[in-house]
């Protein structure tokens, strides 16, 4: 099972500890303290969309070294419905994970289906993908439903348009998100037990990200979001992003880059000052017969693998390398067996939360910047996953299946 909680604030329901910074990047190393326990910076939290990592246990979770987790507040709130989880001892006690859960505000499932969905400035009306029934979602429900999950950390509800909206809507969006902003602080009902985050937002217009930051540091929210990126705007454009905007926000504050992703891409971000990653790709890619290692994905299904005795990777010490073959997960994908995804999934989760430990390591020890140009991994990205693909879109179509809750 994961371990019991550390420690607890006595006053604010989130404390944020600064422990070094890393004298030639951004990058931080730091502990965010909840009611739940704790769990190290910078953090990457596996997703649970339905309340559960697919396919795994919550101790085998906790023993990849995973601290922190995320569930999603749009499909919870389809089902079971969150006044179900509540009755279920909410989310800790559902999940059956007693550390730090964070939970999305349920904004980039709806803005991803734009098929089915109304925006106005009350908020978003939408089709349940379920049963087809129309459901409005405003911010006051967004963090009512949140506040009956329970989790620790809590995301105000936000406009994600697309990458290539034009300028004039990415400014509408902005205005939307900050008024959303305001009225989810005025609906929280769980202050001193979940901390809502603000949502920084403005596509690639680095004024409108900057002044999106600035009015809600005004708001003096516990934490920070940055929103709205892996969503097809390319690395470069994540990057300057990233590093505009990050370095304003308050320092004694967690901040959280949403739905990201590929090691590359956390690497960057960890540069720029970042401090909390997610992202469905180490499962869902599991789920699918790809593995992460640090000298380049595998995917399992090819026959070379056939019969190959080797673990997935060389050096990891994951239950998946400690105690199984190539060959033999190969076979398990092809014979329809659970294993082989369960398998690979937790070898993806242990990979993502090593290469978490030694990007901390290395901060600590104050060799992240020469860390960071050696390491094989952290020039791992989505051009290397889908051949053919333009590699940028490869991330989009993750985080797409994910909203959409693809069976594979």
């Amino acid at each position: 099972m994961p371990p019991p909680p550390t420690s607890k604030p006595t006053d604010s329901p989130l404390r944020y500890e600064l422990l070094k910074r890393d004298a030639a990047t951004g990058a931080r190393l730091g502990r965010v303290t909840t009611r739940n326990g704790s769990f190290d910076t910078p953090a990457f939290m596996p997703v649970g969309t339905q309340g559960t990592i697919k396919g795994l246990l919550p101790d085998h979770v906790a023993a990849t070294g995973a601290q922190v987790v995320l569930a999603n507040t749009y499909h919870l709130m389809l089902r079971p419905g969150e006044k179900t989880v509540a009755t279920l001892r909410g989310l800790h006690g559902f999940m059956s994970w007693p550390g730090p859960i964070l939970t999305d505000s349920g904004g980039f499932q709806v803005f991803s289906l734009s098929d089915i969905n109304r925006v106005t400035d009350d908020g978003v009306t939408f089709k349940s993908h379920i049963d087809g029934s129309v459901i409005d979602l405003t911010p006051a429900r967004s963090i009512q439903v949140q506040n009956d999950l329970g989790a620790d950390i809590i995301m105000a509800f936000d406009e994600c348009p697309r990458a290539d909206a034009p300028p004039e809507y990415q400014r509408q969006a902005v205005e939307r998100t900050l008024r959303w902003a305001e009225a989810c602080r005025a609906a929280h009902r769980r202050p001193q037990d979940q901390s809502l985050f603000g949502i920084v937002q403005g596509g690639t217009d680095l004024d409108l990200r900057d002044e999106c930051a600035r009015r809600l540091i005004e708001m003096d929210f516990p934490g920070y979001a940055v929103g709205g990126l892996a969503v097809g705007e390319g690395f470069d454009a994540t990057r300057a992003v990233l590093e505009s905007v990050t370095p304003g926000l308050p320092q004694g504050k967690p901040r959280y880059l949403m739905g990201v992703g590929f090691p590359r891409d956390i690497v960057m971000a960890v540069a720029a000052g970042t401090d909390m990653f997610d992202c469905v790709l180490p499962t869902r890619n599991g789920r699918n017969a790809y593995a992460f290692t640090a000298t380049g994905p595998l995917r399992l299904r090819n026959s070379r693998f056939i019969a190959d005795a080797g673990p997935v990777e060389d050096g990891c010490d994951c239950y998946a390398c400690r105690h199984f073959s190539r060959g033999a997960i190969r076979h398990y994908f092809f014979a329809s067996e659970m294993l082989g995804p369960i398998l690979v999934s937790l070898h993806n989760i242990r990979f993502f939360q090593r290469l978490m430990a030694d990007i901390r390591r290395a901060i600590g020890e104050g060799n992240f910047d020469p860390w960071r140009r050696t390491d094989p991994r952290a020039a791992l990205g989505p051009s290397s996953a889908e051949p053919g693909e333009p590699g940028d879109n490869v991330q989009t179509r993750m985080r797409t299946l994910e909203a959409r809750e693809e069976p594979t």
